[in-house]
């Protein structure tokens, strides 16, 4: 609706106006422009909704779903998003397709999901063209058809949605569904890494660092490393560690060496951990510290890391070699022939 003063909102509200209601409810619960009330903005939302508004039965629908204004509740929110795609409202159909893609609310069902995501996509929904793209790579729903993939995330990547355009990114780098371009990846990385995505920033630090699609400069590897590394990639993160352990773009500092691999192992690296584990077993870099070492040890070897497995071993077994196990005095000459 075109400007209109609360007091001028809220008469419409009152006289039935689904948009009037539906918009106040938002406002309501966004605190925009009132103070901030979730139930009120419910109310107003909810009778809207009941009204057969479509863009309220899907809002009601997020509600449910985040637990905005009401108790979350996947049910419901099912409820007023297929109400709301029945009507036609993209948004409701792509949001209904994920329910089912992941059983949110309901028993999961590919199926389902693809026809929502159809749905919507035909209606030009960047996000439901990803998803259905998501599909068709997957074989979820459909039979996988990677050329159709890449068709799908390319309107999608031209929309603007930044995820479909990491994704044809990497269809270019790995050749799945098109022919291999390893230029095309790189320039679709680093439009995603401009936009700030993380990810794509992770991959252009691969592209430089490996030379793939642009010029090997490590120095630009670790700019993008970094930015990515901020943003909790461990992978990442864990590049970081090896480029200041050996000094490969940036200068050598053990101190920095130590803090990305403790934040990549932090986030569940097997790798790191096992590094963190050698770095504290050795004192390279840290303390010595064998308890420490073994934790390190433990939380990958936990996550199937062999060598780390191997590590723990060693380190308890070194341990037994100075443990004095007591005898009891009648287990003596218990097994003599005598």
């Amino acid at each position: 609706m075109g400007k209109m003063t609360i007091d001028e909102l809220t008469t419409l509200a009152v006289q039935g106006n689904v948009h009037a209601q539906n918009d106040i409810g938002n406002y309501y619960l966004d605190g925009n422009i009132v103070e901030k009330d979730p139930e009120k903005g419910i109310e107003w939302i909810t009778k809207a909704a009941e009204q057969g508004y479509s863009v309220a039965q899907y809002n009601m629908g997020r509600c449910y779903i985040y637990g905005e204004g009401v108790e979350q509740d996947y049910k419901k929110a099912i409820m007023w998003y297929t109400k709301a795609a029945q009507q036609g409202l993209p948004e409701a159909q792509n949001n209904l397709g994920i329910c089912y893609l992941y059983g949110e609310g309901v028993r999961k069902n590919y199926k389902k999901a693809f026809e929502w995501f159809t749905k919507a996509a035909e209606q030009g929904a960047d996000k439901a063209q990803y998803h259905l793209a998501e599909c068709y790579e997957l074989g979820h729903g459909i039979d996988k058809n990677l050329e159709k993939a890449v068709e799908l995330y390319t309107k999608a990547a031209e929309q603007g949605n930044i995820t479909a355009q990491f994704h044809l990114a990497k269809c270019y780098r790995n050749g799945k569904g098109v022919l291999q371009n390893h230029t095309k990846a790189f320039e679709l990385f680093l439009k995603g890494a401009k936009q700030g995505d993380a990810l794509s920033q992770f991959y252009v630090g691969i592209c430089y660092e490996c030379g793939e699609g642009v010029e090997q400069d490590f120095a630009k590897a670790a700019k993008w490393y970094i930015k990515a590394a901020n943003q909790d990639i461990e992978e990442a993160q864990f590049n970081l560690c090896t480029f200041y352990k050996f000094g490969i773009g940036v200068k050598q500092n053990n101190f920095k060496a130590i803090e990305w691999c403790s934040k990549s192992a932090d986030l569940g690296s097997d790798k790191a951990q096992f590094i963190m584990g050698d770095c504290y077993e050795k004192g390279d870099g840290v303390e010595r510290n064998l308890k420490k070492a073994k934790e390190w040890y433990a939380k990958a070897a936990k996550q199937g890391y062999k060598e780390a497995m191997q590590r723990l071993i060693e380190l308890e077994l070194k341990e037994d070699d100075f443990i004095d196990f007591p005898r009891h005095e009648d287990d003596i000459f218990s097994d003599c022939p005598f």
